[in-house]
C-alpha cells in the first residue's frame, strides 16, 4: 500500500507539474508577446475580456470538476455509469444557462469599457465555451481515473496552439485584432478535444437513462464548489473589471501585469491541489480525520519552502521584473508587485483548505468564507481604489486576505486540530527531505555509503 502510494504521488507529481509548466510557459509567453503586440489599451480590453470568460469556465469547473471526481473514484462499475451520464447532463445544462448570461451582458460591458467590438468578441466565444467545456469535461474523467498524461498532451495541444500563433505574428508583425485570437483559441480547442477523447474513450461508459438522482447529487455537492470557486475567481478578477470601470482598461492592463508575474506563485499550490484532491477524498473514507489533517499541513508546508524563495525575490527585484516581463511602458506596475507579493503567502492556505474541506464533503463552509471575503474585498477595492488608484486594489487584497487565513485556521482546528505551527515545520524539513529521499539515491549516494562501511 504504501509503495502504491508513493508511486502515485511520484507518477501523478510529475505529470501535474509538467502540465503546470506548460501553463506558465505558455500563457506567459502568449502574454509576453501581446504586452509589446498591443497597444494599453487594447492589451486592457483584451485583459478585461479573459476576465470576464474565466469566470463563466469556472462556474462550469466549479459545478461539475470537484463533485465528478470524487463521486466516480469510489464508484462500482454500474454507479459509474449513471454519474457519468448525469454529469454531462448538468454540464450542458449549466453551459446553456451561462451562455445566454453571456449574450445578455455582452452590450452592456462593451459600453461599461467602452469598446464596442467587446460585444462581437463575446458573441463568438460561446463556441469556443462549448468546446473548452467538452475538453474540460473529458480531462476530470481522466482525472478521476487517477491518470494525468493526457491532460499533459492536450493542456500543451490546446495553451501551446495559442502561444505558436501569437508567436507567428509577432515575428513577421503581422496586424492582431482581438477578435482573431478568440478564432486561434477555438482551433486549438478542437484539436484538444480530439486528443483527449482518444485518451478516455475506454472510460466513456454511459448509462441509458439519465438519473436525476445522481444529477441532484452532483448539483448538491457542486452548488457549494460552484459558489466558492465563482467567489474566488471574483476576487481575482473583479479587481480588474472595477478598475476598467473606475479608472481605464489600461489601469486594468496594468494590474493584470502584475497579477501575471505572481501567477509564478500558484504553480506548487495548483500542483498539490490537484494531486491532494483525489487522494485525500480516498483517505478520508478510509484513514479519516487524522490522514486528513496529515495531508494538510504536508502539503502546505511543501508549497511554502517552493513558494517563498521565488516571492522574496519577487519583492526584492520588482523593478527588474516587471522591465524584463512587460518591457519599460508599465513603471505603475512596481509598486504593485511588491505589494501583492505578501498577498501570495496566504495562497497554499486558502487553496488547500477549500481541498481538504471538498475533499470530506463539506463544501459549504468553503462556500462560506470564501463568499465573506469576496464581499469585505469588493467592498475595499470600490472605496479605496477610489482613494488610492491601481495600488488601492492591492491594500484591499492584503486586508481581506488577512482575515480569511484567520478564519480558515480557526475552522481547520476545530474540525481536525489542524496546527499552523505544523507547516513551518514540515517547510523546514522539505528540502533536507527530498535531498535524502530523491537526490541522494539518485546519486547512488547511499550504496556509496554502505560500500565505505564495508
Amino acid at each position: 500500500m504504501y509503495a502504491s502510494n508513493r508511486l502515485y504521488w511520484l507518477k501523478s507529481g510529475s505529470y501535474t507539474l509538467m502540465t503546470n509548466l506548460q501553463t506558465l510557459l505558455f500563457g506567459f509567453g502568449s502574454f509576453y508577446l501581446l504586452v509589446r503586440m498591443l497597444d494599453k489599451t487594447n492589451f486592457g480590453i483584451w485583459v478585461l475580456f479573459v476576465a470576464t470568460t474565466t469566470i463563466f469556465e469556472t462556474a462550469r469547473n466549479g459545478m461539475i470538476q470537484n463533485g465528478l471526481i470524487r463521486f466516480l473514484s469510489n464508484s462500482t462499475e454500474g454507479e459509474y455509469r449513471e454519474i457519468l451520464s448525469a454529469s454531462f447532463f448538468l454540464s450542458g445544462a449549466l453551459m446553456i444557462i451561462c451562455i445566454i448570461v453571456n449574450f445578455s451582458i455582452a452590450g452592456y460591458l462593451a459600453d461599461l469599457w467602452h469598446y464596442h467590438g467587446l460585444a462581437l468578441m463575446f458573441y463568438i466565444y460561446n463556441l469556443v465555451y462549448v468546446l473548452q467545456g467538452i475538453l474540460a469535461h473529458l480531462q476530470w474523467i481522466e482525472q478521476a481515473n487517477l491518470s494525468f498524461r493526457g491532460i499533459l498532451v492536450t493542456n500543451g495541444i490546446r495553451q501551446g496552439g495559442f502561444f505558436i500563433f501569437v508567436l507567428i505574428c509577432f515575428v513577421f508583425h503581422f496586424h492582431v485584432d482581438l477578435i482573431f485570437l478568440i478564432y486561434a483559441q477555438m482551433a486549438c480547442a478542437i484539436i484538444g478535444s480530439a486528443i483527449q477523447y482518444i485518451f478516455v474513450k475506454k472510460q466513456l461508459i454511459f448509462s441509458r437513462h439519465i438519473n436525476f438522482a445522481y444529477v441532484k447529487k452532483l448539483f448538491g455537492y457542486g452548488k457549494f464548489v460552484f459558489g466558492t470557486s465563482i467567489s474566488a475567481i471574483l476576487t481575482a478578477t473583479l479587481n480588474q473589471m472595477m478598475l476598467g470601470a473606475l479608472l481605464s482598461s489600461a489601469a486594468a492592463g496594468a494590474f493584470n501585469i502584475a497579477v501575471r508575474i505572481l501567477n509564478l506563485a500558484a504553480i506548487p499550490s495548483n500542483v498539490a491541489g490537484t494531486i491532494v484532491f483525489p487522494q485525500s477524498a480516498r483517505r478520508f473514507v478510509s484513514e479519516g480525520h487524522r490522514a486528513i489533517k496529515y495531508l494538510y499541513e504536508k502539503s502546505v508546508g511543501a508549497i511554502l519552502a517552493i513558494l517563498v524563495p521565488c516571492l522574496l525575490f519577487l519583492f526584492l527585484f520588482p523593478g527588474f521584473v516587471v522591465h524584463v516581463v512587460a518591457g519599460s511602458n508599465y513603471p505603475e506596475t512596481i509598486p504593485v508587485v511588491r505589494l501583492i507579493v505578501i498577498t501570495c503567502l496566504a495562497t497554499p492556505f486558502a487553496r488547500q483548505f477549500g481541498t481538504i474541506l471538498d475533499s470530506m464533503g463539506k463544501p459549504r463552509i468553503n462556500f462560506i468564507i470564501i463568499l465573506i471575503s469576496v464581499t469585505i474585498e469588493l467592498v475595499l477595492v470600490y472605496f479605496l481604489v477610489r482613494r488610492y488608484g491601481i495600488i488601492g486594489a492591492v491594500y484591499a487584497t492584503l486586508i481581506a486576505d488577512a482575515l480569511t487565513t484567520l478564519a480558515m485556521q480557526i475552522i481547520l482546528r476545530k474540525e481536525l486540530n489542524v496546527n499552523i505551527l505544523n507547516t513551518f515545520v514540515y517547510a523546514a524539513k522539505f528540502y533536507p527531505e527530498l535531498f535524502n529521499k530523491y537526490v541522494r539515491p539518485a546519486l547512488g549516494m547511499e550504496d556509496r555509503a554502505e560500500a565505505s562501511k564495508d
